[in-house]
């Protein structure tokens, strides 16, 4: 198993990038094989219950969607990067990117960084589309546009391109920057639904889910996404079986459920869809066949309106929706991922977002332990 760490990018105190750097050092120091940052502009849960009292990392972090852009802060960590960690984006947005400017963007990184550069990428959410101005009735007819974009940039040897497309055309475009030792950067997709799993199969180097599902879930849509590339005369052996986790461990039973009570761990789960609350015998806060992650948009959210929604999240729903346990539990059940499939695993320490900023910096440490133990699997 590879294993890898997502750092969430939110500017800190009392330099911007504090959290950054101590969460690179810290995969350094876990043996990790990859190191990612996530493409948003603002966070998928609501900042009315970014405060102290419900969140101790709050006193750290004046704001909850102050979001660092990406692609910068990925070439500061190249120009750091001494470990020779990989590097990824977890996953960029081909809504309000230009896919030729991803293109280029992904060659220079993977050029910076010798070949150790990863294209993630997926539709992105509504929240970090809609309310900028960029149309979210297509989202997956606009994603394989961009992908095939990219594709036909990177294969153009430098000659004028032409192509028509709904979303974006070619009219004699030049894309010149040639490729790190002749290989381009790997793309990884985000997918999870048929549409999405069939367009992976045809484009991807990485299957690279993220929104929460279970291990047989897992199974079931890597196997379209192979089915998918061999329709396609592709190696389906050749596409890297990925997955994007949340953590919640501490290091003892006690401290794993203290962390599971916190209203923004709570708040987190309304990014799942209404079929993992309707596992659990209940309904989605947001109304029958709610999406989730892709489609939620909290930041008008008053405190009392997000504590509403949040009422009725129980511990069982929470443990579903991810790696939750004392570190000995997180391993057991992180098998059973191998199991289906998985082979490079990023991780999000979930445990930071509990009430006491004491207990979260604390949580560390098990986290840590989490990570090597998932390299023995």
């Amino acid at each position: 198993m590879q294993v890898g760490l997502l750092d969430i990018t939110v500017a800190g105190k009392p330099r911007v990038d504090t959290f950054t750097r101590a969460n690179y050092l810290g995969a350094v120091a876990a043996r990790a094989d990859s190191f990612w940052v996530p493409d948003h502009l603002n966070a998928l849960f609501p900042r009315a219950l970014w405060k102290p009292e419900y969140c101790g990392m709050a006193r750290l972090s004046p704001s909850v969607d102050a979001f660092l852009e990406p692609w910068t802060m990925l070439g500061n960590l190249a120009a750091r990067n001494r470990f020779r960690l990989g590097l990824g984006v977890c996953v960029t947005d081909t809504g309000r990117r230009n896919p030729a400017v991803t293109a280029q963007g992904a060659v220079t990184m993977s050029r910076l960084t010798r070949g150790r550069f990863i294209l993630g990428i997926g539709t992105g959410e509504r929240e970090g589309n809609e309310p900028y101005g960029v149309d979210w009735s297509k989202p997956v007819a606009r994603f394989e546009e961009a992908l095939a974009t990219i594709r036909t940039l990177w294969n153009s040897h430098g000659e004028l391109v032409n192509r028509d497309s709904p979303y974006f055309p070619l009219r004699n475009a030049l894309f010149d920057l040639a490729p790190y030792r002749g290989t381009w950067p790997p793309i990884w997709i985000a997918a999870h639904g048929p549409r999405m799993l069939r367009i992976a199969g045809r484009y991807a180097d990485g299957y690279f889910p993220a929104f929460p599902h279970t291990p047989e879930t897992y199974a079931q849509r890597l196997d379209a996404v192979r089915s998918s590339a061999s329709d396609a005369g592709r190696d389906p052996a050749a596409i890297t079986p990925a997955l994007c986790l949340s953590v919640i461990t501490g290091r003892t039973d006690g401290e794993v459920e203290a962390a599971l009570e916190a209203e923004v761990m709570r708040a987190a789960c309304l990014t799942a869809p209404d079929e993992m609350f309707a596992k659990h015998g209940l309904q989605h806060p947001l109304g029958v066949g709610f999406s989730g992650a892709q489609d939620i948009l909290p930041q008008e959210w008053d405190e009392q309106t997000a504590l509403s929604y949040i009422k009725g999240v129980t511990p069982e729903l929470t443990r579903d929706l991810g790696l939750v346990g004392t570190p000995a539990e997180v391993l057991d059940k992180a098998a059973a991922w191998r199991d289906a499939g998985v082979r490079h695993m990023v991780l999000i320490n979930g445990a930071t977002l509990q009430r006491s900023a004491t207990k979260a910096l604390a949580a560390t440490i098990p986290f840590t332990k989490v990570m090597r133990g998932l390299k023995r699997l």
